[in-house]
């Protein structure tokens, strides 16, 4: 499957499980769909059929409450049955809506508490490091959450060992759960601060699936930094009433809305 494919069918799951489960974020989902579908149509070293394994590349969504694609990218890609995303937030359901990696295959660590996805995945590359494995480690982090000190106690010991295994993605939509990022606390000169921090930055169109898979295919011998990939995105990509919409951090998509959009990604509501 390539991977504009898979981000359509991640956008599509997410719209139709957060309508079902009456649940929050869909704007935050849809806006790493396409950073999501370039990781796991191509990018990361997986094995669906032995989750475990230890050549594995480690990804981490620190955003823990943009599961949902993730949620979609594992079961598309072999990981566990498509049709368990119909239990996404239900009672006695695995599929939480913060991600958890408790009995889902292919999830590395429960997140939801921000700030602290970056920090793990430290922990794991500097691991890799000592260990002198291979698997890269990448993070998936949001732009609100960098408002968080242990994001920048990470990203100095990431730095200062070098660890060239580490990718962190910025899911820079400017927008967080109540409104513009530069109103909460004002992040930039973005990214000088993490070139400040010793990073390698790259700023990057998060929805071009070309210049994501270019700019995450890198091998990290060829350097000896950390990587941060800044990526601009559009919060609520792919349906036009949900894009740069705080609305819909919180919204869930029901009645006209829905309906509305499922026809801006040309499906139907009963298409599996």
């Amino acid at each position: 499957m390539d991977t504009h494919t898979l981000a359509h069918k991640i956008r599509f799951h997410a719209l139709r499980m957060t309508h079902e489960a009456k649940s929050s974020h869909i704007g935050s989902i849809l806006s790493i769909a396409d950073i999501v579908a370039v990781l796991y149509g191509g990018v990361l070293k997986k094995d669906p059929a032995n989750p475990r394994w230890d050549k594995r590349d480690r990804f981490i969504l620190s955003k823990g409450h943009a599961c949902g694609g993730v949620y979609a990218a594992l079961a598309e890609t072999g990981f566990f049955p498509v049709d368990r995303l119909q239990t996404y937030c239900c009672n006695g359901g695995l599929l939480a809506g913060h991600i958890s990696h408790i009995g889902v295959s292919g999830v590395e660590l429960s997140t939801g508490s921000l700030g602290h996805g970056l920090p793990v995945g430290v922990g794991m590359a500097f691991a890799a490091q000592l260990d002198a494995k291979a698997h890269r480690v990448f993070v998936l982090l949001s732009d609100g959450e960098c408002d968080e000190g242990t994001t920048w106690e990470a990203a100095l010991f990431a730095s200062h060992h070098m660890l060239s295994n580490l990718v962190a993605i910025i899911d820079y939509n400017k927008l967080q759960s109540l409104g513009l990022v530069a109103d909460t606390l004002g992040l930039e000169p973005f990214c000088k601060k993490w070139r400040a921090f010793g990073w390698k930055v790259v700023e990057i169109d998060g929805h071009d699936h070309e210049s994501l898979a270019a700019s995450l295919n890198v091998n990290p011998q060829h350097q000896n930094n950390p990587t941060c990939l800044i990526a601009h995105t559009v919060k609520g990509k792919g349906i036009s009433f949900m894009e740069h919409s705080v609305l819909w951090h919180y919204r869930s998509p029901q009645g006209e809305e829905y309906q509305r959009a499922l026809e801006e990604l040309g499906v139907h509501a009963d298409e599996k």
